[in-house]
């Protein structure tokens, strides 16, 4: 049964903090493209981080570690790494540390409704 409107997911939406550092790169809002979005969200995993971020969120940006994914760094890195250079996401370096955010604004005005789906998606059960 398809949400409706009452039952929709909240997506978060926090304000931008002063004094961020430079995003790492990505595309420009008119570059992303709707082939490598899916292309980025066809894997569970990424999809489950871009859902968490949009209705988890507790700060800003989040560190990989606050996801709680029981995965290899380096498995890890290639997952955010997909989702920001699909225009996804937003990451920004913090020292040792990156920290990534959804791209909300640019998502809607590219493709309106597109994050109300991954919202609203279902994650699969673990078995």
């Amino acid at each position: 049964m398809a949400p409706t409107a009452a039952t929709r997911a909240t997506i978060k939406v926090l304000p931008v903090p002063d004094d961020l550092p430079e995003p790492l790169p990505e595309p420009a809002v008119e570059d992303i493209r709707l082939e490598a979005v899916m292309g980025a969200l066809s894997d569970p995993l990424r999809m489950g981080i871009v859902r968490k971020l949009l209705l988890e969120s507790e700060r800003f940006d989040h560190p990989c570690g606050w996801f709680g994914l029981d995965r290899p760094k380096s498995s890890l890195t290639h997952h955010f790494k997909a989702l920001r250079e699909a225009g996804v996401t937003r990451q920004r370096q913090y020292g040792l540390e990156r920290r990534s955010h959804v791209r909300v604004d640019d998502l809607d005005a590219r493709f309106p409704g597109l994050l109300a789906l991954v919202a609203d998606w279902t994650p699969p059960q673990a078995s």
